[in-house]
């Protein structure tokens, strides 16, 4: 079968939530790291493109994209959808706009909407301002992202400087009133010449409507979320059929380390409580690494049982961080962390590790790479928008999950290795 929905998600942690989502629905769901080489081949019927441009210049991101539109339609797709953070990390300069705007050109589409919005992770949208649990996006602890710090929680204004065209919003009380309700709205819009609308939503029901009302928009922008509910109305209305559901599970041994290279306010409080177990830990530090490098940490990861799920983790306190950044420059601390958390990754997985826990979208994508991981196949959900997945690595079978570094609980690297161990 052809591909249904193709996806084009912004960093990896971000493919894997979008890709776990989609999952749910029982249907195949396909991940790619980075823009496949070849043509493609026993697609999927949804097909999740996994970029790494968060964070790049705009034209490297823009070329990007579009060249991962241009492989899914030649794998058949005939809608799109352009994923980024629930938290719409950008900046005034960022990626997320000029993106929406060239796919929008290369599908010649008049329209799209914006909705990062993930009730079940706490991200709501009113007014067209983002909240995080109750805090609004500028008060949040995304205001301290190293990358990204945002410092205004309003979508419009955060989208406006990036775009050409108009941008518009609908908001909660047109989503509340219904489907067709929105989709008059976005209709009255379109008319008005405005290409960009951002829409509320503050609850999973708020996204059902949304995605009923734009199901059959060629080109859809958003967090995860809003994609959830389309593969039940396409499963309802027979666009995608019941026998695509389907899928077994590759049994593999328990070897397990954890890497965690995010510095988020979560993934603080998951490593402090996986330490609490008693799991070994290891520490990095920015500032050894760039005088002594990783082997230090490699040393202590051979000497390790993998059975006991050891951790090595860079993540910090943001004081910590902003410590390091200001003494070898933000991209360097960065890339000391990822680079030395890559190699472990290889080093664990030659030492036998067939299950890899990694936290945070730029060690993810590191990671990834160091592991010539190039597709993967979605697995069970541990947290929401955090799934389980499964590829080849060095001639090995291994399950490899990747966690943006707000999501899960407190006990996501416990949870993960629960949820393999379940029969």
């Amino acid at each position: 079968m052809a591909t249904l929905l193709g996806c084009i998600a912004d960093d990896f942690t971000g493919a894997t939530d979008l890709a776990g989502l989609l999952a749910r629905s029982g249907v195949r769901v396909s991940l790619r790291i980075g823009v496949p080489t070849e043509p493609p081949r026993d697609a999927a019927e949804f097909e999740v493109i996994a970029l790494k441009s968060r964070t790049a210049p705009v034209d490297e991101a823009v070329g990007e994209a579009l060249a991962a539109l241009r492989w899914l339609k030649a794998a058949g797709a005939p809608r799109f959808f352009w994923k980024y953070c629930s938290t719409f990390d950008s900046t005034t300069e960022g990626n997320i706009g000029p993106v929406a705007e060239a796919l929008m050109n290369e599908l010649g589409v008049e329209q799209t909407i914006y909705c990062p919005a993930f009730p079940e992770n706490g991200r709501s949208i009113f007014m067209g301002n983002l909240f995080v649990g109750r805090q609004p996006l500028a008060e949040s602890p995304m205001k301290d992202h190293p990358l990204t710090p945002m410092r205004d929680s309003n979508l419009m204004r955060l989208l406006e400087p990036q775009v050409k065209r108009p941008v518009g919003l609908a908001d909660r009380l047109t989503v509340a009133a219904g489907a067709g309700r929105l989709r008059g709205e976005l209709d009255r819009l379109r008319g008005e010449g405005v290409a960009h609308v951002v829409v509320d939503a503050v609850a999973n029901s708020d996204l059902e409507i949304i995605a009923e009302a734009c199901r059959d928009m060629t080109l859809l922008t958003g967090g995860s979320a809003v994609a959830m509910p389309l593969p039940a109305l396409y499963l309802q209305d027979g666009t995608l059929s019941r026998d695509a559901i389907g899928g077994t599970r590759p049994q593999l041994d328990r070897e397990t380390v954890v890497l965690s290279g995010s510095c988020s306010a979560m993934t603080n409080k998951q490593v402090a409580y996986y330490r609490k177990t008693g799991a070994p830990a290891y520490q990095l530090d920015p500032l050894t690494l760039a005088e002594e490098g990783p082997e230090g940490a490699l040393d202590w990861l051979q000497a390790q049982d993998l059975s006991k799920a050891p951790i090595l983790y860079a993540t910090a306190e943001p004081d910590k961080v902003k410590a390091s950044q200001e003494k070898l420059g933000v991209a360097k601390a960065g890339a000391l962390v990822e680079e030395a958390l890559a190699r472990c990754a290889v080093a664990a997985r030659d030492k036998g590790a067939r299950r890899i826990i990694v936290a945070g979208g730029e060690t993810s994508g590191a990671v990834t790479k160091a592991l010539g991981v190039s597709q993967l196949d979605i697995g069970a959900e541990i947290a929401p928008g955090v799934p389980w997945t499964y590829c080849e690595s060095g001639g090995q079978q291994i399950a490899l999950t990747l966690k943006s570094g707000n999501f899960g609980s407190e006990t996501f690297f416990t949870d993960a290795q629960g949820v393999l161990d379940r029969p």
